[in-house]
């Protein structure tokens, strides 16, 4: 495995912080963040933390993108998570005091930002507002993942893989003048099966048929949204985007 490379990234400087919960802090508390933390390079490949352990700080991405997964008692990975620049990771077992309760891998090469837990937690503690953001950050990711137990107990194989595809442009999409959105995040077959709850070889035959129906259109390992609608309906949300 290569070596992690440490740069030096200022947050005050930094492109990301803007869609980061850092984004309201003053000038004082970002030079004091920047003073304590540490920013590294990370490969494809390459993890951050692994279930189980004790979290000692926190996880800011600049550049790159992770999945978040849990590992099955048959082995199999389940992918929870993709998070890009600017999000947090690790934060739920930080402030609860717990072990992290999955693992995080880079899927692409990433620039990573790691703050010591008593420098995060005395900025919760001195600050009012980024208390507030971090609790609601919170409340919305237990939503998410009500959410999405709810979704894998409804709904049908094809219609999770048709909502995945929607979330993925929603987060990851890029609109290219005169042309329909890539989906720009490379997730092989077997993960995007991780993040479905499905065999891999469901995935390929789902995506073949989502191709044969001209609803996408493959550009190596990324996926182009082709017919945005005709994916809603095959998600069998399409009354509430109508």
């Amino acid at each position: 495995m290569a070596l992690r490379k440490k740069i030096n990234t200022r947050c005050e400087l930094c492109a990301s912080r803007e869609c980061s919960h850092f984004a309201d802090l003053s000038a004082e508390e970002l030079s004091s963040l920047s003073d304590s933390k540490s920013c590294v390079t990370y490969k494809k490949g390459q993890t951050l933390f692994y279930e189980g352990t004790r979290p000692l700080g926190l996880f800011c991405i600049n550049q790159g993108k992770v999945k978040v997964f849990k590992m099955s008692s048959d082995g199999k990975e389940h992918i929870i998570s993709l998070a890009k620049p600017g999000d947090f990771l690790g934060y739920r077992a930080l402030i609860g005091e717990e072990f992290y309760a999955a693992s995080a891998t880079v899927i692409e090469e990433a620039t990573i930002c790691y703050i010591p837990k008593h420098n995060f937690l005395s900025l919760l503690q001195s600050n009012p507002q980024f208390f507030s953001r971090m609790t609601k950050a919170l409340c919305y990711q237990l939503g998410i993942m009500e959410q999405k137990l709810l979704t894998l107990a409804q709904k049908s194989v094809r219609e999770r893989l048709a909502g995945t595809l929607l979330m993925l442009k929603e987060t990851y999409g890029v609109d290219e003048e005169g042309k329909s959105t890539l989906v720009d995040i490379a997730l092989s077959r077997e993960d995007l099966a991780n993040i479905v709850g499905t065999a891999t070889e469901t995935v390929i035959r789902l995506i073949s048929e989502f191709k044969s129906d001209q609803l996408i259109a493959l550009q190596g390992k990324k996926i182009r949204i082709l017919d945005e609608k005709g994916l809603m309906k095959a998600a069998d949300f399409y009354d509430s985007f109508d």
